[in-house]
């Protein structure tokens, strides 16, 4: 499995660039930079892609197993052009077959043309004219529209598609091609192909292709007329390392998982469906607050003595959780020999610790009487196989700057009926107990659930909101694998900021009645603050970050308005705030009954209203309560207009000021933001979709 993708630059076949250091100053020792590619190879590296270099031999089955991206940057004979100084500028009519072959079975293809091409003497034009595009003998100029007043380097018009499910100009607004050649697309080829830069009006050749996309296959290829545009001294002009990372990533197309799923050795042993099938038939025996009553006890003690006998069975299994085995048989026993009145396991909760081994894969086997948040409200036994989800990533993220030693990221191996709904955390707070633990040390997130809700509720919005995506936002909601670590690792870095900042409160820790706004705005300041540590990230280096933006900004505008019921929804008025906050600032607009996004100025808005709902935080250590509760009312209020008949929009003078708390909370309207029309339609849409991720795994 791999979450991003193998990249391989050819340089066998005498290319005009490297992304070798040492060959790159061999090759131009005086302007090393007019010669190399390492910068773009270090942006992919950045964004965990893996680069290698093809540095002899032909371009075989062989040289492309395993590789999702064949890049082939503007080979050259050397009279013309300093070049790698390997092989023939000219592909075999082998490689042309086989680089044919890999793209048409699924891989990814870059090339990069140059001005005056068939001086060159490399068969470019006749690898390409197999996916229907041809590279124009010219030199594109263009005084009225150049860099630098160069008429050579022509600064590119863009050709957006809204109707494409990708786009590869996102957060693209300028980009020069510097002494261009110009592209064709032949209209009788049967694949697929679209214009992505042009030439402006303006110039010789006017309106020319300059860069191109074609779907051929199953595999996908992107052109470009000019080599230097992603060169060392040129990369970082205008926005062209964006449309590097958009390319080579839409080239890539969807990630490749895993065959199969997570092998568990418990999953396959007969206890393990013996145990669920007697846990499914004690649930049907218990009252909502876990007891059984007199009449069914003798059936339950059965069940109980063939639950204790399964555990018994599996136990081997997880010799890493023989004491809490070994405590939660004899808290199923205590509670049968008490006569099945209210469960209590806080001996074997006591003993459960799964935050002291944090590994990836290591697997456990969860029986607790329990409620599952956002499940089953009832302390009905459940039984739930389930494995430790913690990539080296993300350890060496908590280890070194986001230490969280109670958060437990996990996914299913499989469960009883309580996790067939829409939970996807296990908690100890959960847990029937005679008395309250005097501090809980571990919390369990499914990042599987996470993850496959995401992606299926993404996925759906985006078609119907005719969006289209940013590639490497393609890829993460195609992506198994890719989404879960994402979910990791926002996980982690939310779970530790509640607590943290100037903070008026504790808000979210401290169970305090309070109106379900200022539980909103504490849920969205932790994403945001997330999403904004995630910006450092990706200039770090850190390849999860820009997925992990994407990930709270489509679960926040898609999912979470639209999903649960309306009253006292916090989780959907952050996203009701997020999207009115983007849309009033004309980041995000819904034009024609399509949204589009200016993917450019996105970062930027998101860290801004974080930083105004700081500044509430802030403001508010020197106000009273209700002064308090009055200013998070009026900020949410700017955005989401409240509901007509609300007390609270008409000020303190409407409000019972002179009482206790309780009757300014009682003033609360159960969805005192209501849904906008946009929502109450999106809603209307998605209601199916949103169904179906109850009780999802993948």
């Amino acid at each position: 499995m791999r979450d991003f993708a193998r990249v391989v630059f050819d340089e066998a076949h005498r290319e005009s660039w490297s992304i070798r250091r040492e060959t790159v100053a061999a090759m131009n020792p005086g302007h090393p930079a007019d010669s190399g590619y390492l910068r773009a190879a270090a942006l992919l590296r950045r964004r965990g892609h893996e680069i290698e270099p093809h540095v002899a031999g032909p371009l075989d089955a062989t040289a492309l197993a395993g590789r999702d991206v064949l890049v082939i940057a503007h080979p050259a004979e050397d009279r013309w052009e300093r070049t790698t100084g390997v092989g023939d500028p000219v592909l075999s009519a082998e490689e042309l077959d086989t680089v044919e072959a890999h793209v048409r079975a699924g891989g990814g293809l870059v090339v990069l043309a140059e001005c005056e091409q068939d001086k060159y003497g490399s068969n470019l034009d006749e690898l390409l004219g197999r996916f229907g595009v041809g590279v124009v003998n010219t030199m594109v100029t263009d005084p009225s529209a150049a860099h630098r007043d160069v008429a050579a380097w022509v600064m590119a018009e863009a050709v957006r598609d809204p109707d494409a499910p990708e786009d590869l100009l996102a957060g693209v607004r300028a980009a020069c091609f510097y002494r261009a050649g110009a592209l064709t697309l032949d209209p009788s080829s049967e694949d697929e192909a679209r214009v992505l830069l042009r030439s402006s009006p303006t110039a010789d050749p006017a309106g020319a292709p300059l860069a191109v996309a074609v779907r051929a296959g199953r595999g996908r290829v992107v052109v470009l007329a000019d080599s230097d545009l992603f060169g060392d001294d040129s990369i970082d002009d205008h926005d062209q390392a964006v449309l590097w990372t958009n390319v080579v990533t839409w080239a890539a197309g969807e990630p490749v998982a895993a065959e199969s799923g997570h092998e568990s050795p418990a999953a396959a042993h007969p206890a393990w469906p013996a145990l669920k099938e007697a846990v499914e038939e004690l649930r049907t025996l218990q009252a909502a607050d876990g007891s059984v009553e007199p009449a069914r006890q003798e059936t339950a003690r059965a069940l109980a003595g063939r639950i204790d006998g399964h555990v018994g069975g599996l136990a081997p299994l997880f010799p890493h959780d023989a004491a809490y085995l070994e405590a939660v048989r004899a808290d199923l026993a205590r509670w049968a020999d008490g006569g099945f009145g209210v469960p209590d396991f806080l001996d074997s909760l006591n003993a459960f610790q799964p935050q002291l081994r944090r590994e990836d894969g290591l697997e456990h086997l969860v029986l607790f009487p329990m409620y599952t948040q956002n499940g089953n409200p009832d302390r009905n036994l459940e039984a739930v196989l389930l494995r430790v989800v913690w990539p080296d990533r993300v350890a060496e993220l908590e280890r070194s700057r986001y230490d969280n030693p109670m958060f437990v990221p996990v996914a299913f191996t499989d469960f009883t009926s309580g996790y067939d709904t829409n939970s996807a955390v296990l908690f100890p707070e959960t847990v029937a107990v005679r008395e309250v633990p005097s501090g809980f040390t571990w919390g369990a997130i499914f990042c599987d659930r996470e993850a496959a809700r995401f992606r299926r509720v993404g996925r759906a919005a985006a078609d119907t909101l005719r969006l289209s995506l940013p590639p490497d936002a393609a890829r993460l909601i195609g992506g198994r694998d890719l989404a879960r670590e994402t979910f990791v690792m926002w996980d982690l870095i939310h779970d530790r900021t509640h607590g943290r900042g100037d903070l008026p409160f504790d808000p979210f820790m401290i169970k305090q009645r309070m109106p379900y706004w200022l539980y909103a705005l504490e849920e969205l300041r932790c994403d945001l603050t997330t999403y904004r540590e995630c910006v450092g990230l990706e200039g770090e280096g850190v390849p999860h970050a820009p997925s992990v933006r994407y990930a709270i900004l489509f679960d926040r505008l898609f999912r979470f308005p639209i999903t649960g019921e309306r009253v006292r929804n916090y989780d959907g008025l952050g996203g009701q705030l997020l999207f009115s906050y983007l849309h009033k600032n004309d980041v995000l607009r819904w034009t024609d009954n399509r949204l589009s996004v200016d993917w450019a100025r996105v970062d930027a808005a998101v860290i801004d209203l974080c930083e105004e709902i700081e500044k509430l935080y802030r403001d508010s250590i020197d106000r009273p309560k209700l002064a308090h509760w009055l200013a998070a009312h009026d900020l949410i209020s700017r955005y989401v207009e409240p509901h007509p008949a609300s007390v609270w929009a008409k000020g303190v003078d409407a409000l019972p000021a002179g009482g206790p708390p309780k009757a300014w909370t009682d003033a609360v309207l159960p969805d005192e933001f209501p849904l906008s029309m946009f929502y109450e339609a999106l809603r209307r849409r998605l209601a199916d979709v949103i169904a179906s991720t109850k009780g999802i795994r993948e």
